[in-house]
């Protein structure tokens, strides 16, 4: 057999480290002036308006880099090995481990090479159909980087399947077996759906992608119902270029800014100047800096990493006990994600169809709710001390320092609210902003040694959460096109009669799967079935989404499968099972908090009916 191609593309990274470097910087650089472009493009629009211009097709542009985005983010989360995986390989050792890593990396490059030759088919209808994007450039050519990115993320997992050439070579060959069977299967495709589905299963409890698992079932079953492989391409290129998706990438953009910079420090030092003082204020310091970082964010995970090491002295200083500071922590974050701009929040109105201003006054009042809960819990827990007056000159040092950090809510939601510019441009202006703030005002990153990896980063967790919703839309429209969603209404209905009963089934049934599935995965995967559920009983979609989203971050701090257990314990080098002691009074305090959400609806739709 003829393998000198095959052996040569997987090996030509691992023997020249300078080219893997190089391509890396390649990437990071694209990527980089891939958001800078969707940044600016709007924001040049909006200026334009003033002198009654504009730029040609300006919204089909900035959805079309944003499908680049998807794309060229999705890779470079492949090259790093950061595709977001639900995977029992850390449960193991040695040669089980290679041999699952070989097994599901391998499996997981053949569904994505599907997915390229689905888009490459897809590419190639849209260019006879000569369909014009803006100033004389074909629709095909933007939607190249579909194929290229599937390309590229296939590749990369053939790479990461072994650190050794026999290992990459029989990964490669796994692979194209699986396209193989796939595209020029003699056998009835009906009658080979079921094992597909097994071996599909298998693979993602191995550690193939979660874009394996979701996009490989919708390719199984599509291909056993006879349909085209490139109606999959097609379903991801429509979500992808979503006019409100556009968003997501800049409203994170705008976090991770703000989080590799040193306005965590500053904004801290203003909380710390208004609250140090009271009984409970290094509490109140810890969850306010916590939830502010998650809703730009949009990951109480990454809140851990980033405030942990500043927050944890100012706990400890206070009097708290060590164990009731990690609990703290590790939780107090949690509400952010139900505030403007966090991810998940903007997401779940994307996948709902819901209004995205009315979601974001709908998670106003559940997120205070849950954190005066936990505000209350650390004035309980903190030692009494002597009440001091506060130190004025400090409060307005502190303000002046964090003067631009506190205006940051303040630029989406007075362009936003104010009706002068739509949800994308707010977006754009919000992410100008944090960069202006960071790289100019402040100084805190260089434009040369720490913007790209800015840019980088976010494009990776963007690429991956947006893959996802790009491959999950076909399964949607499988189970859209099989009626499953109205066989499950259907079953539900007559099972349950009562909307508060179907409501505490539903909280079980969502922080099981907060426990065992990512926040962004849960919504593209579930939100198409819960919403038409919660039609079907009676309640308000924005209610539904808030919780929705509390249960799942719930989820991330239950004993003790919770995701930011983990990361928390890795941030402070604690042992998982003292993290879990640690964070079962803020759980049951955040469940206490979940519930009001679930049997007071009026706290969700309260404020967007006033705005109606």
């Amino acid at each position: 057999m003829e393998k000198t191609a095959i052996l040569t593309g997987l090996e030509s990274v691992k023997e020249n480290p300078g080219l893997g470097r190089r391509l890396a910087d390649i990437e990071n650089i694209l990527l980089s002036l891939i958001l800078a472009a969707m940044v600016l493009l709007p924001i040049t629009e909006v200026v334009l308006r003033f002198f009654f211009l504009g730029i040609e097709a300006v919204s089909s542009l900035i959805q079309h880099l944003t499908l680049a985005v998807a794309s060229m983010g999705a890779a470079v989360a492949a090259r790093e090995d950061r595709l977001l995986t639900f995977s029992a390989i850390q449960f193991m050792e040695g040669n089980t481990a290679t041999l699952a890593k070989l097994v599901s990396n391998a499996f997981a490059a053949g569904i994505c090479a599907l997915f390229c030759i689905s888009s490459v088919q897809f590419v190639q209808f849209e260019k006879e159909g000569g369909a014009i994007l803006a100033y004389g450039i074909p629709t095909w050519v933007f939607e190249l980087v579909q194929p290229l990115g599937f390309a590229l993320i296939a590749w990369r997992l053939l790479l990461h399947a072994s650190s050794n050439l026999r290992g990459r070579f029989v990964a490669s060959v796994i692979a194209a077996s699986i396209a193989a069977i796939i595209l020029f299967s003699p056998i009835d495709p009906a009658q080979l759906v079921t094992p597909a589905l097994v071996c599909l299963l298998v693979a993602t409890l191995l550690g193939a992608p979660i874009f394996v698992a979701v996009g490989g079932a919708a390719l199984i079953l599509l291909w056993g119902e006879y349909v085209p492989l490139a109606s999959l391409a097609v379903d991801h290129y429509g979500i992808a270029t979503n006019p409100s998706l556009p968003a997501i990438p800049m409203f994170t953009l705008a976090g991770y800014f703000l989080a590799e910079s040193g306005a965590p420090g500053r904004l801290l030092a203003v909380f710390i100047a208004l609250f140090g003082r009271l009984r409970g204020g290094a509490a109140i310091v810890t969850i306010l800096g916590a939830t502010f970082f998650t809703c730009f964010t949009g990951a109480s995970g990454v809140t851990i990493l980033a405030l942990g090491g500043l927050a944890l002295p100012i706990l400890l200083n206070s009097g708290i006990k060590e164990k009731s500071a990690l609990g703290l922590i590790t939780g107090g974050g949690s509400a952010g994600v139900l505030l403007m701009p966090a991810l998940p929040l903007v997401l779940y109105a994307i996948v709902a169809e819901v209004d995205m201003e009315a979601m974001f006054l709908a998670g106003l009042l559940p997120a205070l709710l849950m954190m005066a809960l936990v505000v209350g819990w650390g004035i309980m827990i903190q030692p009494a001390v002597k009440r001091k007056a506060i130190d004025w000159t400090e409060v307005k040092q502190a303000l002046w320092a964090a003067k631009w950090e506190l205006a940051i809510p303040l630029v989406p939601i007075g362009v936003l609210f104010s009706g002068f510019a739509t949800p994308v441009e707010a977006a754009a202006m919000t992410a100008l902003y944090a960069f202006i703030l960071t790289t100019i005002i402040h100084r805190d990153l260089d434009l040369i040694a720490d913007v790209p990896r800015v840019f980088a980063k976010c494009g990776l967790i963007v690429g991956g959460i947006l893959l996802i919703l790009g491959v999950a839309l076909g399964l949607t429209n499988y189970m859209v096109d099989a009626q499953m969603t109205v066989k499950l209404i259907a079953l539900i209905t007559s099972s349950i009669e009562q909307p508060w009963v179907f409501l505490l089934a539903l909280n079980g049934f969502l922080l099981i799967a907060g426990c065992f599935m990512d926040i962004f995965s849960a919504i593209v995967v579930l939100v198409p079935l819960i919403v038409p559920l919660g039609q079907a009983f009676g309640i308000n979609p924005m209610h539904l989404g808030l919780i929705f989203l509390a249960n799942l971050e719930l989820g991330y701090l239950t004993p003790p499968v919770g995701m930011n257990l983990f990361f928390a314990a890795l941030r402070f080098d604690r042992p998982v099972l003292e993290v879990c002691k640690s964070v079962v009074p803020i759980f049951l305090l955040l469940l206490i908090g979940v519930l009001l959400i679930t049997y007071l609806p009026f706290l969700s739709t309260f404020l967007p009916g006033i705005r109606t």
